[in-house]
């Protein structure tokens, strides 16, 4: 079974709190080329009205809540839910005592436990490749929003960081540093829109407009590793620390090709 998809390694190790995804954060906080940011633009997406009940699947560690939390209509009432215990503690660190505003949930997307037309959204940023069963995931978002109701739906594209999967190989092509590299033959922007239209109409794809240009060892090392499906030795870091900074020292630059966006569906349909 694929890394991507083995939700044993992902809730045990992967996901088990936000430390891996942090890192990850991280480096696009550093280093991405648009300045806007990709949980404002994010949030830009949401056209729902003043009063409205949302759902988050998979929430992580509510850096999207966190990051808008100025923007949120009073209206609104938000259940943020993660197969992740440890996700969702974290989620309420990062919210302070703006936690209170928010219900949450320990929750399989494979099983949403809310009644039939509850929300005016829901919403999932890269999560869905990780769900063994994305057909029951969407007929279960389908099924708790409202008629009417939109889904929005954050995933990667066939482009995404393949200069740092270049990378990787270059630097050793026997550590399993991809669990993720797989993950658009699982859930892309390229190849996702049969799935998606199974369940929601007027589904159609906006593109967030970005790339990496790096220039520090240390977070993109981080990064790397955070990736890595079994942990190497301190002695594989620091030689894979010395090849970034090598590369670095050639080129100035790391240019890596970033690839996100989202799916919106429209409207909800009759299930299938």
């Amino acid at each position: 079974m694929s890394k991507t998809i083995d939700q044993i390694y992902l809730l045990n190790d992967q996901y088990k709190d936000a430390t891996n995804l942090d890192a990850r954060v991280r480096l696009h906080l550093l280093f991405s080329t648009n300045q806007y940011g990709w949980q404002r633009w994010c949030f830009d997406r949401y056209t729902l009205p003043a009063q409205a009940r949302v759902l988050e699947i998979g929430c992580g560690p509510a850096h999207l809540w966190a990051t808008n939390r100025d923007r949120v209509p009073p209206g609104w009432r938000i259940t943020l839910t993660d197969f992740s215990s440890g996700m969702l503690e974290q989620a309420k660190r990062n919210l302070g005592t703006y936690a209170a505003v928010f219900r949450f949930e320990i929750v399989d997307a494979q099983q949403i436990p809310f009644e039939a037309d509850t929300f005016a959204a829901v919403i999932a940023n890269h999560m869905l490749y990780h769900v063994p069963d994305r057909a029951k995931a969407l007929a279960e978002m389908q099924r708790v929003l409202k008629p009417g109701g939109t889904v929005y739906l954050a995933t990667n594209g066939l482009s995404h960081l393949r200069e740092l999967y270049e990378l990787e190989q270059r630097f050793d092509p026997a550590i399993d540093f991809g669990w993720s590299r797989t993950a658009h033959e699982f859930f892309s922007l390229d190849e996702g829109s049969a799935e998606v239209e199974r369940f929601f109409q007027d589904v159609h794809i906006v593109r967030y407009e970005d790339a990496l240009n790096i220039t520090q060892a240390e977070p993109l090392v981080d990064y790397i590793l955070s990736m890595v499906a079994a942990p190497i030795t301190p002695q594989r870091r620091s030689d894979l620390q010395r090849f970034i900074a090598s590369e670095l020292a050639q080129r100035g630059v790391i240019h890596i090709t970033k690839g996100s966006g989202m799916f919106i569906g429209e409207e909800a349909l009759d299930q299938v």
